[in-house]
């Protein structure tokens, strides 16, 4: 467990920390989806992708990923994970922290966290991707030394859009990249 200022990080390993987990993905997933599709006309699967998150071990879970939910007040706030796309690699996805706690300092202790994970499995390479209607977020990112890059090919909407829509989804997304 990490903490900062009441803010807790714990990661998800156990059914209460899963299903906190799940709630909270699902929850983002409805506002990226509402997001997406009045900015962008884009839709995708939520189920498909909240029961890949919590589903499939290889994904976000030790030793290659990490899996943590943000606990503030006595309630579950917020969630962020790590995934490897590559051997030196890795993104960081489902950043969210509720809007109630935005400004506590929770999703930079969250990014925070993340990037040192990735130093310590060995990761050289942290991406990321996020709408472009996300600015608060993209200034989150920045400020931990992010930068814009181009859309990669390994991106993890890949698998939730169809090849047709793919470049539109890519045209919506800002793309970034952190390296050690």
């Amino acid at each position: 467990m990490t903490t900062s200022s009441a803010v807790e990080l714990h990661a998800v390993e156990d059914l209460p920390t899963r299903e906190a987990a799940r709630l909270l993905i699902a929850e983002y997933l409805r506002w990226i989806a509402d997001s997406a599709a009045a900015n962008y006309g884009l839709s995708f699967d939520i189920d498909a992708m909240v029961s890949s998150d919590l589903d499939d071990r290889s994904k976000f879970y030790p030793p290659s990923g990490r899996f943590y939910v943000v606990r503030h007040a006595g309630a579950y706030v917020g969630v962020g994970c790590l995934k490897r796309l590559a051997p030196a690699m890795a993104e960081i996805q489902r950043m969210y922290v509720q809007p109630h706690v935005r400004g506590v300092g929770a999703g930079r202790l969250l990014v925070e966290r993340l990037l040192a994970d990735a130093r310590s499995i060995g990761y050289r390479v942290v991406r990321l991707e996020s709408l472009k209607v996300l600015s608060a977020a993209h200034a989150l990112y920045r400020s931990v030394g992010f930068v814009e890059i181009s859309p990669y090919a390994e991106n993890s909407m890949k698998a939730y859009q169809s090849a047709e829509s793919m470049d539109i989804y890519r045209s919506s997304a800002l793309f970034m990249e952190l390296r050690f």
